[in-house]
């Protein structure tokens, strides 16, 4: 990074200058041993005797409301039920997922600790400032005893009193009681030192959170950062004194700073111009690449243990054959890849969007990481679905959310597939799949993108053979990040036209998705009716089958009784009833959804005349 500084104007009586707190660096002093030559002085930790808390309201999902179906008044069909099975009512099965279920991450009983052990107290003072070496999860030797706490070991040249890049990594504890001995749980930072951040990164970002604002009080200064109050208070403090921000009101100097409203001076202006050149993210502080590795590997989705009645009531109201348990199942525990195909419209999409339910546990998602000074954002609003917050004590960087579920169809191409670089904001969208780790990845249409399958498909035999996948950043270097993801390849058309041995050898598990048979469709057309409010009449449903199937070798597809029941609806509502499953309107639903396109028959010159 270069560093730079801008003289603050002198002030009255102000003799000394905290070069540890600025955003830009001071010169170097001359030192005899270029060896040992650092660029500033270490940053001084600021203890917070409190702790300090994020203060996120929680987030709690609203479940829909189905109505429910009317009584019949059919007159030529009298409302009849066919049962689901064995002549049972059918009955609704939540597609949602069973809370408190058992993390998916097992792990031996050597490695999980003690459940009478409490986590470390905070660190006293004295300690902070001595900076003790902590061991890695992997090479602490009291790991299989699990007397010791797991922690992360911080490079080799932290040693040596330098400043630590913000891309190598926290000193912070990652502790593995808290929620259970076999899970991940990012601890609270107290100092700045446990975000893994330097100074300048985090009063780089406040600067940049005061310009994109205007103004802002500190405690959603804190907010937007996702930083405790502490840590926020000392970072505003020191560009207090270099004089880039100041107090435009909300309480007196010393009392209450995170009610205090502050705004940039002029005196930020070149530096912050310098700043934005450099990066324009906005957003909650990231997390080092080194903790987002450590985490993804503990919150494995390998190694799991899905049995037949777990399985039972994740899929809602799909009708799943036994021979599609018995083809998941497996796949689910072993967190390898799967291959769907089969006609299209039979639910291949609708049984991995139930599969992801299948997995237990919650995961933690970062919104943004860092590597090499350069952000990353990970989370996706769109894609990630954070979990009721039980109000417990965890870094607010991270989101805790369900397993994810990612899915791209046609419009994927190999770009899509790396670090995308934004040259206006300057800064990285993660992506697909590492948007999906720890969760599944649905790569739908197979075969339809605008890419060749071929070059697809060399793309994916690396990461699900090593599970590391390659990333580029736009300077050139590789990086090498996790590829912790359950991947389905899902397509209608012929197989043996799209993939290759060198292919199946690494998909482990292939699966055809066959069509619906005559009882099965009317099961579904039963729970389409309940679904949409509409009385369910199973005569009417023999009549389309005997009309409009029987007659034209017309096959089944679970997509129908959905598409056909939608059309009589609005059919129903166009000429003012109420829908019912009238023979007319199943009739005219009919003609509308089943039209061939044949091609014209080109009549020649000679036989036209």
């Amino acid at each position: 990074m270069t560093l730079f500084r801008r003289p603050s104007p002198p002030t009255a009586g102000e003799s000394s200058h905290d070069s540890s707190r600025s955003a830009t660096p001071t010169e170097s002093p001359s030192v005899p041993d270029s060896s040992s030559q650092v660029l500033s002085a270490p940053p001084r930790p600021r203890m917070n005797p409190q702790g300090a808390g994020s203060g996120l309201p929680e987030r709690r999902p609203m479940a829909p409301q189905r109505p429910a179906p009317p009584a019949s008044e059919d007159p030529e069909f009298p409302t009849e039920r066919r049962s689901a099975v064995s002549g049972a009512p059918a009955e609704r099965r939540s597609a949602q997922p069973q809370p408190g279920g058992s993390p998916s991450v097992i792990v031996s009983s050597s490695e999980r600790a003690p459940s009478a052990e409490r986590r470390p107290p905070p660190p006293s003072a004295s300690q902070a400032m001595s900076f003790p070496e902590r061991r890695s999860p992997a090479a602490a030797p009291g790991a299989a005893s699990g007397g010791q706490d797991r922690r992360v070991a911080p490079p080799a040249s932290f040693a040596g009193g330098e400043r630590r890049s913000a891309a190598t990594g926290s000193r912070r504890a990652l502790d593995a009681n808290a929620g259970g001995a076999d899970r991940f749980w990012p601890n609270q930072p107290r100092v700045l030192e446990d975000t893994g951040l330097t100074a300048t990164f985090v009063e780089e970002l406040v600067l940049k959170a005061l310009f994109f604002a205007g103004e802002m009080r500190g405690m959603d200064l804190a907010a937007r950062l996702q930083l405790p109050t502490s840590v926020v208070d000392d970072t505003i403090e020191g560009l207090r004194r270099q004089k880039y921000v100041d107090i435009r009101g909300g309480g007196s100097s010393g009392v209450g700073k995170s009610t205090m409203i502050y705004q940039l001076t002029p005196f930020v202006t070149d530096v912050l111009r310098q700043i934005l050149e450099r990066n324009r993210y906005n957003g909650p502080a990231p997390i080092p690449f080194q903790e987002y590795v450590a985490a993804v590997k503990k919150q494995t989705v390998r190694g799991n243990r899905i049995t037949r009645s777990k399985m039972q009531d994740k899929f809602g109201d799909l009708i799943i054959r036994d021979y599609i348990y018995d083809g998941i199942g497996p796949a689910m525990n072993s967190g390898r890849a799967i291959f769907f195909y089969g006609p299209p419209g039979n639910g291949k999409t609708a049984i991995c969007q139930g599969m992801v339910n299948c997995f237990d546990g919650d995961i933690f998602i970062p919104h943004a990481i860092l590597i090499d000074d350069f952000v990353v954002k990970v989370f996706d609003s769109n894609l990630h679905k954070p979990v009721e917050d039980d109000g417990g004590s965890y870094d607010r960087r991270w989101v805790r959310c369900r397993r994810p579920l990612v899915v791209v169809g046609g419009e994927l191409t190999l770009e899509m597939l790396d670090l995308v670089y934004s040259p206006e904001v300057k800064y990285y969208e993660a992506p697909f799949q590492m948007k999906a780790s720890n969760g599944m990845l649905l790569i739908d249409d197979f075969g339809r993108q605008k890419v060749s399958p071929r070059d697809l498909l060399n793309r994916w035999i690396v990461p699900l053979e090593s599970d590391i996948d390659m990333l580029t950043l736009h300077t050139g270097k590789k990086l090498q990040v996790p590829f912790d993801v359950f991947a389905a390849f899902s397509t209608n058309l012929d197989p043996s036209a799209l993939v290759d041995d060198a292919f199946l050898r690494r998909v482990r598990y292939k699966l055809e998705v066959q069509r619906p048979d005559e009882e099965q469709f009317h099961q579904i057309f039963e729970i389409m009716c309940r679904k949409r409010g509409v009385a369910y009449n199973a005569k009417a449903i023999d009549y389309l089958i005997d009309a409009h199937y029987r007659p034209h070798n017309r096959p089944f597809a679970a997509c129908q009784p959905r598409d056909l029941l939608d059309q009589v609806i609005d059919m129903s509502y166009y000429l003012g009833q109420e829908p019912r499953l009238d023979p007319a309107l199943l009739d005219a639903a009919v003609h509308s959804y089943f039209v061939r396109f044949d091609r014209p028959v080109e009549t020649t010159a000679a036989s036209a005349s």
